[in-house]
């Protein structure tokens, strides 16, 4: 029998300040260990202090004030929150782009959207597993702002966020490994997904990405009208990504052959490029009859364990490339739900959240 485990949901609202300051006070306990953890692992894996740390992340600021001031509201409330200084606040959000200087924190991940005719009742569905370091932070928040927008956004942490909104647009994200040669110094996710998510079309969610996003994540975002891109970027160049028969999967290897030659996935991820293959075929097999229930059966497969897709601790991974899936989620932007399995999909039964 499956565990039910639920998420607590904590409300957000108001001004991008008080946003952020419910969010500190809610995940008080969740960020302190989120920047025990991955602080830990870059000052300790390269005998530095956590100042030398925050100093690099202050590198960044001045992008993310031209590019989103609300943002920088939200950080200042969520540090006071969170009883944490905007220093640490502003770091945490810079968290993956430490690579360049620190390279010794990467998630896995494996992503779907649907939509149209490979699914039963041609209705749009995005989802996916977030995998990170065992035992690492997960929270539920439902944000409302000031002009009525809704969210519901799983927070990794308090530096990574993945949001369904009642603007009827849901994302998912996964890392990408590419070489620092080309190193640019561009916005961290962290601060750019925010503004993307707070848009009201998938139009102008997709020009921000277009915009900021580079170097080391992959998206795509789903709208409940049944619009489906994705955008693979490394640090200077972007390419987006069109679904294929109504179905776009992506897992933690580049897809778009300009981007293959400086791939780095291969030096400790090539199960990324089975767990890609594999959620094809499953979902070509219920091609057109793909559903909520047959997408979550897939999220909990296990070929390859324990780096399926449904990934789990494996001893003899090395620590950078350790990751178990924390969280699996689906979308339903037409009626603004999430399903929402806190742990590995397995052994967790999926539990449904409205806007």
């Amino acid at each position: 029998m499956k565990n039910k485990r639920a998420l607590r949901v904590i409300e957000c609202k108001g001004t991008p300040y008080e946003i952020g300051r419910q969010y500190g006070e809610g995940c008080r306990d969740s960020i302190l260990k989120s920047i025990e953890i991955n602080f830990g692992i870059l000052t300790s894996g390269y005998n530095i202090s956590q100042d030398e740390l925050i100093n690099s992340a202050k590198k960044y600021l001045p992008l993310v004030k031209n590019f989103d001031p609300e943002l920088i509201e939200m950080i200042e409330g969520q540090a006071e929150g969170a009883g944490i200084s905007f220093d640490q606040a502003f770091a945490l959000r810079c968290t993956l782009e430490m690579g360049p200087y620190y390279p010794l924190l990467s998630g896995l991940c494996t992503s779907f959207a649907v939509r149209g005719k490979a699914t039963r009742e041609g209705k749009t569905i995005l989802g996916q597993n977030i995998d990170w370091y065992p035992g690492f932070p997960i929270d539920l928040l439902k944000i409302t702002h000031e002009d009525g927008l809704t969210q519901l956004t799983i927070s990794l942490g308090g530096f990574a966020e993945y949001t369904l909104s009642s603007a009827g647009l849901g994302i998912c994200a996964n890392s990408t490994l590419t070489p620092a040669d080309n190193f640019k110094l561009n916005i961290p996710l962290a601060c750019y997904l925010p503004k993307a998510m707070r848009q009201k079309t998938i139009g102008d969610a997709l020009s921000v990405l277009c915009q900021a996003a580079r170097g080391v994540g992959y998206y795509h975002l789903a709208s409940a009208e049944g619009d489906i891109v994705g955008i693979e970027s490394v640090f200077d160049d972007f390419n987006i990504i069109y679904p294929e028969q109504d179905i776009l999967v992506h897992s933690n290897h580049y897809v778009t052959d300009r981007f293959k030659k400086g791939d780095l996935a291969y030096m400790g991820i090539a199960d990324s490029y089975l767990r890609l293959d594999r959620m094809k075929r499953l979902m070509e097999m219920e091609y057109g009859d793909l559903t909520v229930e047959k997408l979550m059966a897939i999220l909990a497969d296990h070929n390859d364990y324990p780096l399926s897709i449904c990934r789990h601790y494996d001893p003899e991974t090395p620590r950078l490339f350790n990751a178990e899936t924390l969280v699996s989620f689906i979308m339903l932007p037409e009626e603004q739900r999430i399903f929402i399995s806190y742990g590995p999909p397995c052994q967790n039964e999926y539990l449904e959240y409205r806007l």
